[in-house]
This record gives C-alpha cells, sequence and structure tokens, in this order.
C-alpha cells in the first residue's frame, strides 16, 4: 500500500554520489573532486560513502554565476 496519489510518481534523491553531481550538474569529475578538495562544494561522509546533497550542488553553482548572463 503506498500513500502517494500518483502511481509510479518517484521522489527525487536529497543527496547523490560524486559521479552522479558531476552528470547532474554537466562538469567533469576532475572539476567536481577539485571543488571537493578545496572545500568549495560541501560533502557529507556516511561510513566510506562519500555523498553530496542536491542542495549543495545547487548552491555552488550559484556561486559560480556571472552577472554578465
Amino acid at each position: 500500500m503506498t500513500h502517494s496519489n500518483t502511481p509510479n510518481q518517484t521522489i527525487p534523491p536529497i543527496a547523490v554520489s560524486p559521479d552522479e553531481a558531476a552528470r547532474l550538474a554537466g562538469i567533469g569529475r576532475t572539476t567536481l573532486y577539485a571543488a571537493l578538495a578545496k572545500g568549495d562544494l560541501k560533502s557529507i561522509k556516511i561510513g566510506t560513502r562519500r555523498l553530496i546533497t542536491i542542495e549543495a550542488i545547487h548552491e555552488w553553482l550559484s556561486s559560480h554565476q556571472t552577472g554578465s548572463e
């Protein structure tokens, strides 16, 4: 039994792997790992797994916006 009104409705993830974060942001893995190493992009670690919240990806991308666009 589901509590959703719409069958087959998917819940978006709140955190993703670094590889998935790079794909979602449209950047390379090297660029993403460099941002993690510099501390520009926040991540969480649970056990041996590193995850990046969708919110952190949005914040990081927003910090790179230019005013000329």
